[in-house]
């Protein structure tokens, strides 16, 4: 019988109905006109609460605004509202519940499962209609009916206030229940949960007024009548005097026995047993007034439940064993008929008749509350009351129906990073900070009110209604350093498009990519090259380049090479481009492309690129256009000789369309990481077949089933590798999201895939983000920005910017390796990107969120501002060592002199880095950001540098040579790593393309 209340309000929206428009996409278009007017965006499940609550139904295949309004409309469900929601739920209704608002129409951003040209709500977001009628009459408590007055709403608990349970014809209203209770000779009468009515001769157990407010059920058989609610009686009192005598039980108990024989498998009767004394000893209830001992027992056996137990002649119950401290009693208290069978016993009031499957009937004690033996540094901290209006204390709920117990609930709130944990209706784990208990109107109450048993754990307390039995956790648990020097924003030149990617190149150029088609300029070109020297003078400053198709996936080599589009052949397309020229000198370069000779041999829409140790390039999924069939396979380019050589990879195929740009990244075995969706595995790099499955990837606090590719879109990195490299390498992801509600997470995860019995750790960040961006610096720290604290990746799918930078560190202890940084003013959403500098600055550009208000205009512009983060290290005053060096094209394991010139400190604490030229685009950087801290030695001021070791280590290609003076690092040098054994420089033999040489 546990319900959350439902409080209702009579009103028609107050704002104007529009005509009957979908909204849609910025990549569809309908519309349709019909009776029914759309009245926006309203929240939902406030405070538990649910907006619209008369009818519901779910389809997570074919949900429609057309599906929803018609089951809204039709026979018995003709109500006046209709609305969607998580794209797959329809709610109707004739009343709002209390607390809903209007919100703005782009929080309602979800595609209907049924039709993605249609929005259907979103998470805790309703799209609701009207069908421009009038509201019924709102729902009252009846104030009397013939001789019955109201009493008033009074509290009711397993202890009843009315002893005497009773069977109605058809559904309950007010009416029915006080007119069975006078035929059984009874002088109250009273209506809970909707569909219960209780009879007795006086009101027991300390049962006394309760706020009217808490009465707020809707009676199952009169929507215009309130009949209770959870743990709320409805109470009624009958003025004159009954001259029937109260019947105890229906049909004469002479007449009616347990059942002992011919029942089914091997259920044997086990007894009557008091129920309720200390509340109920059995949950998982199901009634129906045609109940049978035989018909109770086929639903809990189908239920796989070893005992089955009825009372109150129609109510079944089911459970493996009987808490709070049930006690047999007599056959006697057991004497009323079963409704679908007279001669039947099932149960009495407060009495059950007791079966079971194997013979064995197991009571437990009373519960009590868990105080001691808790896990880790978690103590009891009281019983915590709800608000009675607003919002929940603690966002994140766990709803375990069968297996809620206080150590579980505690270690996964531990697990995540959440300081508090409460308990609550038995089944509910909540996690959260303390901080919220304040901000929410939490309260704490006497303990006694926490007196619901854990739904798998049944001698201990978990809560009770709107009581949260709940702990704290007695240490530090989460440490995000707040230094005092934390870097800045600084706004660097005004851009002329949105990039989907920004690639430094070896010319120190920043090369700019945008998506056809979405400029806010007739004539852009999609293609710029922008010269960091000259960012005082705009004119200069830029340079047009040109791609004849649209751009996706991008990979430096020893040229820059894009690879897929957006539809078409550009899906197919192959583009390259060698940088030239030099600073404050144009180079005459630009991107060749000729989708007729050199084309993947799949088209691609989101896939991923990875330089192999070979020197190819592995290019993996994506779909064969936006939004269009999975293309849940691998190519390597140059196309190796022979027909076609794609290879199919089923749980791509599987998990598609969450795993869009999936990770990437060379292991130092030679193996290859790849992580999609939720799941990650190694791979064979020559077969590709899968050499180890890793342990799923954990998600939010409350949903496994959260993504970290897009849509779901979170970043991925390499963590440092430090000469020898004899240890396993780690992969962080941070943010993402979780399916259907859309909530950002809040956490980073790492793992090393190659140790031994590889586990990911959870690291909980200071705020939630989806769409991040990771920056490796060239200390081994990295910069995460950008990015919503709601939403997946896409046109107009997320709200809330988060404007604020952190730092990683992964050489600080778990718990304690994030810093807050600084925050800008510029909302950087959907394709935004950041990207390192020659100089150790990250360039930060880009958003295109197309997310839109009602008349049209901009929620979030189209961002064409470029600014550049300035990290702590370069924040400090401190001058910038120098370096010089005169060979750039190192050999694997070869070892290379430069000259350093540092201005704080000794070669003694200085320290050498390679950062790995990448390029990322939502969110993903290709090839994982590697960094390398090659061994070195110096003498005097020459100091001479180790390359690393084999391409596992260091697949071939261009890194970006730092030394670092203290905390400052250096402007960067190229230099190229393990040469070009894969002859890209050759290649392709086409005549329209410039071969660099290798």
């Amino acid at each position: 019988m546990v319900g959350l209340t439902t409080s209702l309000i009579w009103i028609i929206p107050s704002l104007t109905a529009t005509a009957f428009a979908y909204r849609f996409p910025s990549h569809h278009l309908h519309r349709r006109e019909t009776t029914w007017t759309a009245l926006g965006c309203w929240t939902d499940n406030v405070g538990g609460v649910r907006t619209l609550s008369a009818a519901t139904y779910t389809d997570t295949v074919n949900m429609t605004i057309e599906s929803c309004v018609n089951f809204c409309s039709t026979g018995s469900n003709a109500y006046i509202y209709a609305g969607v929601e998580y794209a797959q739920e329809c709610y109707c209704g004739n009343y709002f519940a209390s607390g809903a608002t209007n919100v703005s129409s782009s929080d309602c951003n979800m595609d209907c499962t049924g039709n993605a040209a249609e929005f259907c709500g979103a998470g805790n977001r309703l799209d609701i209609l009207w069908n421009g009628a009038e509201p019924p009459a709102a729902p009252i408590l009846v104030p009397t009916v013939g001789n019955w007055s109201l009493l008033g709403c009074y509290n009711d608990s397993a202890t009843r206030a009315l002893t005497y349970g009773i069977g109605v014809t058809g559904s309950v209203t007010v009416e029915s229940c006080t007119a069975t209770c006078y035929n059984a000779g009874y002088s109250y009468a009273g209506m809970e949960y909707a569909d219960e009515c209780y009879c007795g001769l006086t009101i027991e157990n300390n049962s006394g007024p309760a706020p009217n407010t808490d009465c707020d059920m809707t009676c199952a058989g009169n929507s215009s009548e309130y009949c209770g609610g959870p743990y709320r009686l409805s109470m009624y009192n009958y003025t004159q005097a009954i001259t029937t005598s109260p019947v105890v039980n229906p049909i004469d108990s002479s007449t009616v026995s347990p059942v002992t024989s011919g029942l089914t498998g091997n259920w044997t009767y086990g007894g009557c047993y008091v129920d309720g004394l200390n509340g109920r000893v059995l949950g998982n209830e199901y009634d129906n007034s045609t109940m049978t001992v035989q018909s109770c027992i086929a639903n809990c056996a189908g239920q796989n439940f070893t005992i089955a137990a009825i009372e109150y002649s129609t109510q079944c119950f089911c459970g493996d064993y009987l808490i709070n401290g049930a006690t047999i009693a007599t056959d006697s208290g057991c004497n009323m008929a079963c409704g679908g069978n007279p001669t039947e016993a099932c149960g009495g009031p407060n009495r059950l008749s007791v079966y079971s499957s194997n013979g064995n009937i197991t009571l437990l004690p009373v519960p009590v509350l868990q105080t001691t033996n808790l896990p880790g540094q978690w103590g009891y901290k009281g019983c915590l009351a709800e608000p009675s209006t607003g919002a929940r204390i603690f966002r994140y709920e766990n709803e375990w129906t069968t297996n809620n117990t206080v150590d579980a609930c505690l270690n996964q709130c531990a697990a995540f990073g959440y300081p508090v944990a409460g308990l609550e209706y038995g089944v509910q784990c909540f996690c959260g900070d303390v901080s919220d208990i304040a901000a929410n109107g939490g309260s704490y109450v006497s303990d006694s009110q926490c007196n619901m048993a854990c739904s798998g754990d049944p001698i201990h307390l978990c809560g009770a209604g709107n009581r949260l039995s709940t702990y704290y956790w007695n240490g530090t648990m989460n440490t995000w350093n707040t230094p005092a020097n934390t870097g800045y924003y600084e706004f660097l030149i005004g851009g002329l498009v949105v990039p989907l990617i920004a690639t430094v190149g070896i010319n120190n150029k920043v090369t700019f990519l945008e998506k056809h088609g979405t400029s806010v300029y007739a004539n852009s070109t999609g293609a710029y090259e922008l010269d960091l020297s000259l960012v005082n003078n705009y004119q200069l400053a830029w340079r047009e380049m040109h791609v004849q198709t649209d751009a996706r996936t991008y990979i430096g080599t020893i040229r820059q090479i894009n690879i897929g589009g957006w539809s078409l052949s550009s899906t197919f397309g192959v583009r390259l481009y060698m940088p030239d020229g030099s600073a404050g000198v144009n180079g005459t370069n630009d991107w060749e492309e000729n989708v007729n000779e050199l084309t993947l041999q799949r088209g691609r829409w989101y896939p991923t690129a990875m330089m192999m140790p070979n020197g190819s390039i592995l290019v993996v999924g994506g779909e064969s256009g936006s939004n269009a069939s999975p293309q849940p396979s691998l190519e390597i380019l140059p196309k190796p000789p022979g027909g076609d050589t794609v290879i199919t990879l089923d749980y791509l195929q599987r998990t598609d369309p969450n795993n869009l740009y999936p990770f990437l990244m060379v292991l130092p075995s030679g193996r290859f990481f790849i992580g999609y969706y939720n799941e990650a595995r190694i791979l064979d790099p020559v077969t590709f077949d899968t050499v180890t499955v890793l342990p799923n990837m954990p998600g939010a606090v409350n949903n496994f089933l959260a993504g970290r590719t897009y849509p779901m879109e979170g970043s991925a990195v390499l963590l440092p590798q430090h000469a020898p490299y004899t240890d396993s390498i780690e992969v962080l992801i941070c943010g993402g999201s979780t399916i259907g509600a859309a909530i950002a997470l809040d956490n980073c995860i790492s793992i090393a895939p190659e140790a031994p019995n590889p586990t990911w750790t959870v690291e909980r960040m200071p705020s939630q983000r989806v769409m991040p961006c990771i920056t490796t610096l060239p200390d081994g720290t990295y910069l995460i920005l950008n990015g919503a604290h709601q939403g997946v990746a896409g046109f107009g799918l997320a709200t809330d910017p988060n404007l604020s930078a952190i730092l990683y560190d992964p050489s600080q202890p778990i718990g304690q390796r994030f810093s807050i940084l600084n925050n800008t003013i510029v909302a950087r959403l959907y394709h935004s990107e950041a990207t390192l500098l020659p100089d150790g600055r990250v360039l930060v550009s880009g958003s295109d969120p197309q997310t839109y208000y009602p008349n049209g205009s901009f929620v979030y512009p189209e961002e064409m501002r470029i600014e550049v983060y300035i990290p702590p290290y370069l924040n400090s005053g401190l001058r910038q060592p120098e370096f010089t060096i005169a060979e750039t094209d190192w050999e694997l394991g070869g070892q290379y002199s430069i000259t350093v010139t540092l201005f704080q400190g000794t070669t003694s604490t200085m320290r050498v880095s390679l950062v790995a030229a990448s390029s990322s685009t939502h969110g993903n950087v290709m090839s994982g950001g590697r960094i390398i801290f090659p061994a070195f030695s110096c003498s005097g001021n020459t100091c001479t540098i180790t390359a690393p070791p084999n391409a596992y280590v260091s697949p071939p290609g261009w890194q970006q040579l730092f030394i670092l003076d203290g905390p400052t690092p250096s402007h960067s040098a190229w230099v190229r790593i393990g040469g070009d054994p894969a002859q890209l420089g050759n290649w392709p033999d086409y005549p329209d393309f410039t071969r660099p040489g290798v």
